[in-house]
């Protein structure tokens, strides 16, 4: 009895420990799991990305560096004290006076204070050059900024788009492990009542080996590029990301010299490139002014005491208002090597703009090239699609029915998986091309560079939505075409009925012990799976054996019955 009472309490416990777990874990899935968009996942990135988070320190340093340029053009207050004790003759002769009350000074310790306030007047251009440095350096780091965040939009959206390939490509190679699971199993059919060699199993075997290889390592891409993306936008790298979107075409109105226009006025590293030069030219101009003398105006009070801030000792005590000048007239040529310093950071920020200048035009021009060319692969390798999958169809018809090889299918199978990767790849770099060369040209992402730039620039993006939208495609246009056998229920009922006289004159001529008789694979349509092929094995004459022989139109000899229903079944291929 206590046995049972205590397997049942335990029993309790085990499944409230399994619920409370259950629950626990189901939590942990879904907080690990994300549904993005591709908007959505940019906002996220423009708001955790930590390369962003180091521009904007960036930003904030550059203005401290200005309000401290600023503030040496001001007032300066200092204080200094000193604490001495003091012996000698005068001072044995101060204490004895002190000690016979002839004196209420003492005068064997002495506490000194002095304030300053000065002014400057004149630095030789030092602090006017200093606050236009630190200007430009402002302007220059909100200006990386701005290239900053574009740069990452435009990573983000590439990783965003090579996530959706990846799940693309792994739909490939999951369809292709499928399709030739199924060859692999009508090869073994074939095999087990001789009519092809070990040969076509032992390929069939390896192609589906390599295959399954494939599918694995495009898996292990998909995990990787969501693993990357999460990194881009701020999320722990083992995060789930549902990618909402899906990749498409739009077709974009777009010149070259336009964009290349556009880009040099708003390219904002271009434009923080020039911003740079002009820094460079100011800090040189400060570092000129070690040549020059200073003024500034200056008012000091000292005192002292033989107490702290004590006024007493008289001697000490004193006011002074007037005006300080210094001119450092030989300083070894210390000022002339700080000036060829600065002359030569000058001629390196000059250089840099120039070749970002020239860097501009080259990303232009390299994605603007990359764009078109992807766009034509689009068109291209969508075709070349289509008819890789009816030359694999055909292929798989003709093994089936005797007439072609399994190197045929396997040639057939290859080129249908080539050509669907490169058909993903080229409407993947038609996207992350139009995002790259969004970032080319420096389309604004927070920060309007119109206000940098000396008179009116254009701000019209020549890079727009084509008014004819005929050539677009959706998501769901743009998908990848779907290999599969025969399919549709009519198509199958006219296999079905091909199958059924087929296999009664297989019948009749084994019964009459034709020899040359070699057996053949006619695919059967799987009722319960629409599109999937389940092949079977019939014999078929190679040469006209039987009355039931007629002659099909198009063709140049006699065929069975039979072949002639089948031929007809197929004819859509």
């Amino acid at each position: 009895m206590k046995i049972r009472k205590y397997l049942s309490k335990r029993l309790q416990v085990l499944v409230l420990a399994g619920m409370v777990t259950f629950s626990a874990f189901g939590t942990a899935q879904a907080a690990d799991t994300i549904n993005l968009t591709l908007e959505e996942s940019i906002q996220m990135a423009l708001d955790n990305n930590r390369t962003i988070k180091e521009s904007v320190s960036d930003v904030d340093y550059a203005r401290w560096t200005l309000r401290q340029a600023r503030r040496t053009s001001g007032f300066n207050l200092s204080w200094s004290g000193q604490a001495t004790t003091l012996s000698g003759a005068s001072a044995r002769e101060a204490q004895h006076a002190y000690d016979q009350g002839l004196s209420s000074v003492r005068y064997d310790r002495n506490f000194y204070n002095s304030f300053s306030l000065s002014f400057p007047l004149y630095t030789g251009g030092r602090i006017e050059n200093n606050i236009e440095a630190a200007e430009l350096g402002v302007d220059a780091a909100d200006l990386t900024l701005e290239a900053t965040r574009q740069n990452i939009k435009a990573t983000t959206t590439s990783a965003y788009y090579r996530i959706l390939q990846c799940r693309n490509l792994i739909k490939v190679q999951q369809e292709r492990v499928e399709t030739l699971s199924a060859h692999l199993s009508n090869v073994n059919a074939q095999y087990r009542v001789g009519t092809v060699a070990k040969s076509d199993v032992l390929r069939s075997q390896v192609e589906l080996a390599e295959a399954q290889q494939n599918l694995v390592t495009a898996q292990n891409d998909y995990d990787v590029a969501v693993a990357t993306f999460n990194n881009i936008v701020g999320l722990p790298t083992n995060t789930i990301v549902n990618a909402s979107d899906d990749l498409k075409y739009i077709k974009y109105d777009l010149n070259l010299e336009e964009c290349t226009r556009y880009a040099l006025t708003h390219r904002p590293d271009g434009i923080a490139a020039n911003r740079n030069v002009s820094k460079a030219r100011a800090n040189m101009q400060a570092m000129k002014a070690g040549y020059r003398p200073t003024v500034s105006a200056v008012a000091s009070r000292a005192f002292a005491g033989d107490k702290p801030f004590n006024t007493n000792h008289t001697s000490s005590d004193s006011i002074a208002v007037g005006i300080s000048a210094s001119w450092n007239i030989f300083d070894n040529f210390v000022t002339e090597a700080q000036v060829q310093q600065a002359k030569a950071m000058l001629r390196k920020a000059e250089q840099l703009e120039m070749q970002t200048m020239e860097q501009i035009q080259l990303d232009v021009q390299t994605y603007y090239l990359n764009l078109l060319a992807a766009e034509k692969n689009i068109y291209t390798t969508h075709t070349a699609v289509d008819q890789a999958q009816e030359d694999y169809k055909i292929a798989q018809v003709r093994y089936s029915a005797g007439v072609g090889t399994n190197v045929d299918v396997m040639d057939a199978e290859s080129s249908l998986i080539s050509a669907q990767t490169t058909y993903i790849t080229s409407l993947f770099n038609y996207n992350t091309s139009k995002a790259m060369l969004d970032q080319a040209m420096g389309v604004m992402v927070e920060l309007d560079v119109t206000p940098y730039q000396p008179g009116e620039i254009p701000n019209v993006i020549p890079v727009q939505p084509s008014k004819d939208t005929s050539q677009n495609m959706t998501a769901e246009q743009a998908a990848m075409p779907k290999s599969e056998g025969l399919q549709g229920q009519r198509r199958a009922e006219q296999i079905d009925a091909a199958q059924e006289n087929a296999a009664i004159a297989a019948e009749s001529a084994v019964r009459k012990g034709e020899n040359d008789l070699h057996p053949i694979e006619i695919p059967k349509a799987d009722r319960s799976e629409p599109g999937t092929i389940q092949p079977i094995q019939l014999p078929r004459a190679d040469r006209p054996t039987s009355p039931a022989q007629r002659s099909v139109p198009g063709t140049n000899g006699p065929e069975t019955t039979a072949e002639a229903e089948i031929a007809e079944a197929t004819r859509s291929y």
